[in-house]
């Protein structure tokens, strides 16, 4: 079990919650992630990844999107309240090394992953460039701890609230041509990763994605999160979840994400009625 530390409102369906996790606090790396069940043996198992951890006081930092049955009912949970099983850390951390020049592409809650990973990198010695980019300007988070890293850190917004108008493709596409980094990471939606990806391609800059899928188990048995890569099968749980994006087959990733939708969407309806406590 456990234990909600704390818990605050980012925007309409998003939330950033610390949970008490001593082990997983202590042994995390940036690039790993969660899984979360909130009880019975039946409940659903999410993946999340861990946005932040505090070794010394035995936490871990999560920013909740409420998309779904099972992260909706995690973020009505409540301070001093328990969640039942927590599992991690998983996957593969995030190669952490002198690249040089680095740039950081976060869309949506995205920019949660995206934060422990441009960190480090940056503590090591390379030069991080970040861009972050929403639908709106509500739906900016983790703008100041980004702006540690990267003070002149770009925001986009697909309707112009905040920042520039504009898809983080653009400004990823300028630092190609004029910055030139060795070496770029996009996470957040599949879409955005998978266009980050063609945008990077034509410069040659090794392009590393974080892939988030339908995942239940995070051993690898269920082969719920089965993706191609190159010419390999590959298990995001623990083969990943960073991969090249180069290599990555999107549209297949994309079809597959789409499996359970109308489950989801009758159990979400069902759920935001009242009828499913």
């Amino acid at each position: 079990m456990n234990k909600i530390l704390y818990k605050k409102q980012l925007s309409q369906n998003v939330f950033s919650m610390v949970l008490e996790a001593p082990l997983i606090a202590r042994e995390r790396k940036p690039g790993q992630f969660i899984i979360v069940q909130l009880g019975g043996d039946f409940g659903e198992r999410i993946p999340l990844t861990i946005a932040d951890a505090d070794a010394e006081k035995g936490t871990i930092s999560l920013i909740i999107q409420a998309v779904g049955v099972t992260t909706l009912r995690l973020v009505n949970l409540n301070v001093g309240e328990y969640v039942a099983n927590v599992l991690g850390p998983l996957g593969h951390p995030t190669p952490i090394k002198k690249y040089g020049k680095v740039i950081g592409v976060g869309g949506g809650i995205g920019v949660a992953p995206l934060h422990p990973v441009v960190q480090a990198l940056k503590a090591i010695g390379n030069e991080v460039k970040i861009v972050i980019g929403a639908r709106s300007k509500e739906l900016i988070v983790m703008e100041k701890e980004l702006r540690v890293i990267d003070p002149d850190l770009t925001i986009v917004t697909d309707d112009g609230s905040y920042g520039k108008k504009a898809l983080v493709t653009e400004p990823l596409k300028e630092a190609c041509e004029t910055w030139k980094p060795d070496l770029a990471i996009a996470m957040g939606p599949p879409i955005m990763m998978k266009f980050c990806a063609a945008t990077t391609r034509p410069f040659n800059v090794h392009t590393l994605v974080s892939l988030n899928t339908i995942m239940i188990d995070g051993t690898g048995m269920c082969g719920g999160c089965r993706v191609n890569v190159g010419d390999e099968t590959k298990f995001v749980c623990v083969d990943g979840p960073d991969f090249d994006g180069h290599l990555v087959d999107w549209d297949n990733m994309m079809l597959r994400l789409g499996t359970y939708r109308a489950q989801e969407q009758e159990a979400d309806h069902r759920c935001r009625v009242g009828l499913n406590k």
